[in-house]
């Protein structure tokens, strides 16, 4: 269990740390190409070396591992901008609720069962992240700048982006890696999102889009090192959960949702709407009974 709490304190920190830069003026995505930078280091001390060597380069998980380093630059940057313009709230529940896509995708693939309580509760998680992520008159600092289609197509993108990327990480550790690989896999993913983040950052500073601050660096460096243990408890807890993939998911994601709603209400006094507390409700039904709606 030791895996799933880290699992769900990292990444409510990382969700956490986003509006801490926003308050900071710090951009989001300075500090996300530094923060896989930062993971990929992290994790090359972890190992003891750097573990992508040529031969790794004609493994089935490398082809893998390089397109999910492009779904982590791209989902973590929508959840930072969700994070700082909707709350975090929103972003941790469209975040977390995409787990229905890896659950589905679960059934499919690996003919997991799936019970009559589990179907509701995947039915109720959809109506669950349209009622959280309801947007409310002043529900954020920023609310009133955002356009109302940004308001519905961040959380979205982050629920479909999020969700794939969860997905990927489970197909490939159930079929292609190995404990022995883990470390490897998890390093090559952030070597992808760093080389394509820092060319799309060389290419913003060059064209004086962003201008380079060192608070970049050190927010980097913040986000990274928990960032890469919350994906390094992820795997490990997926490998070693007493219950099948499409519960394991759920359960992480459930302690996500409900840990950092109530650490943003308490430090950031993010206020939500009614709508917004039902959806929250329904979330907490929802992730319970695809987790275990097979034992009721």
């Amino acid at each position: 269990m030791i895996f799933l709490i880290g699992s769900i304190v990292l990444t409510s920190y990382l969700l956490l740390s986003f509006k801490v830069c926003g308050k900071l003026n710090i951009p989001v995505y300075p500090a996300i190409v530094f923060n896989y930078i930062t993971c990929v280091i992290t994790g090359s001390v972890v190992n003891g070396s750097f573990p992508i060597q040529s031969e790794s380069i004609a493994t089935p998980w490398f082809r893998w591992a390089m397109i999910m380093g492009l779904l982590f630059i791209t989902s973590f940057n929508l959840i930072g901008m969700t994070a700082q313009k909707l709350g975090v709230a929103v972003a941790s529940v469209a975040n977390k609720l995409s787990l229905i896509i890896p659950v589905i995708l679960t059934i499919i693939l690996y003919n997991e069962q799936v019970v009559g309580w589990e179907i509701v509760g995947i039915s109720l998680a959809l109506i669950a992240v349209i009622f959280t992520c309801y947007p409310k008159p002043n529900e954020s600092e920023n609310a009133d700048s955002v356009p109302f289609l940004q308001k519905v197509l961040l959380p979205l993108l982050v629920f479909i982006g999020s969700g794939f990327l969860d997905a990927l990480i489970n197909h490939v550790q159930q079929t292609y890696v190995t404990k022995e690989t883990n470390n490897a896999f998890l390093i090559a993913g952030f070597f992808s999102a760093a080389t394509i983040g820092l060319m799309v950052l060389l290419y913003q500073y060059w064209k004086k889009q962003l201008v380079f601050k060192f608070n970049q660096v050190v927010a980097g460096i913040c986000i990274g090192i928990p960032n890469y243990f919350s994906i390094w408890c992820l795997v490990h807890f997926l490998q070693d959960s007493p219950w099948e993939t499409s519960a394991s998911l759920p359960v992480n994601n459930m302690g996500i949702v409900l840990f950092s709603t109530l650490v943003a209400a308490m430090l950031f006094k993010e206020k939500l709407s009614i709508i917004n507390w039902i959806g929250i409700a329904l979330s907490g039904i929802a992730i319970y009974l695809i987790a275990f709606g097979n034992t009721l």
